[in-house]
């Protein structure tokens, strides 16, 4: 059977999961949570995407994600795709780190409540998983995003807190509504889903109102479908780099003549690769190509394989 298309449209917002290769962890210790963490916020800054809810178990994840842009397939291939690539240099392996494809479950934003399932449901994956003992509180689970609701001096410039809390009927990010918050979440560790709300978010590929998956037919019968393989998600991510390939040229005077006479590690060339990696979703390869810079794993190389040694 051929595989579902992704469905993508700007504000769209998701629960996504992903497990080790054959149920391994994903985590060999902190160091590993750290960098994935760290990368998550990279693919944010090229991306735009808002977390609302996260949470970093031994041998998978949870993502509450809100794409500002329809961007969720290439942003997934980049992050997923790098924080292997990380792992497996730090623990000297290689090979896939995934068991395969990711799970993406869109979440009906317009229907009260049901954000707030999505990242209650992920907050209280580690009481579920019996990482708790019952006299501690969530809070104590630090590779989540609920003990950052609460504290919000180390909250990521990624995680947006605002919504969930409107969820919960709390208007300020106070010290008063965060202790309401945390007051709610941690009285849900007494009620248990229904369980066609758990088959939903386990399994399912939406979770809303029951007119859900009409209003996004609709949608996207009005504006094309864009998924994995729509051009119009590609033309965009394009004509961003291409923008700031043609800012960098123009600051420093430069023409594609000038790119394609300078040898391939010259060092504003790779200077304009680490912006374009740093900023961009492109692959080695399309930076290759713009860059003038050969093969992509010779831009892998110049570049330090975006994380030399384990600096994420």
């Amino acid at each position: 059977m051929p595989r579902p298309l992704r469905i993508e449209f700007p504000g769209a917002i998701y629960h996504l999961l992903n497990r080790g290769d054959r149920r391994e962890p994903i985590f060999a210790d902190d160091l590993d949570r750290r960098c994935f963490l760290i990368t998550l916020g990279e693919a944010c800054g090229k991306t735009g995407w808002q977390i609302h809810a996260f949470c970093l178990m031994e041998n998978h994840f949870h993502l509450v994600t809100e794409t500002p842009q329809a961007n969720l397939v290439v942003g997934m291939k980049w992050f997923l795709g790098t924080y292997t690539g990380r792992f497996n240099r730090r623990h000297r392996l290689c090979g896939h780190l995934f068991s395969g494809r990711y799970k993406s479950l869109l979440i009906d934003e317009q229907g009260r409540g049901y954000l707030r399932r999505a990242c209650d449901y992920v907050h209280l994956n580690p009481w579920r998983a019996g990482l708790l003992s019952p006299g501690q509180p969530l809070s104590a689970y630090v590779w989540s995003s609920y003990p950052l609701y609460l504290q919000p001096r180390r909250r990521p410039v990624w995680l947006r807190v605002d919504r969930l809390l409107g969820e919960h009927g709390l208007l300020e990010d106070s010290v008063a509504g965060r202790r309401e918050f945390g007051r709610r979440v941690e009285a849900r560790r007494e009620e248990e889903p229904s369980p066609q709300e758990l088959a939903a978010l386990r399994s399912g590929w939406w979770l809303g109102g029951e007119d859900f998956p009409q209003r996004l037919s609709e949608g996207m019968a009005r504006s094309g479908p864009q998924n994995q393989a729509g051009p119009e998600r590609r033309e965009t991510d394009q004509e961003l780099a291409r923008r700031l390939v043609a800012e960098w040229l123009a600051t420093r005077r430069w023409t594609t003549a000038d790119l394609e006479s300078r040898p391939k590690k010259d060092p504003a060339k790779v200077e304009l690769a680490r912006l374009l990696r740093r900023t961009t979703p492109m692959s080695h390869q399309w930076i290759a190509d713009q860059v003038r810079m050969g093969t992509s794993s010779y831009v892998r190389r110049l570049l330090g394989q975006d994380a030399p040694g384990f600096n994420c």
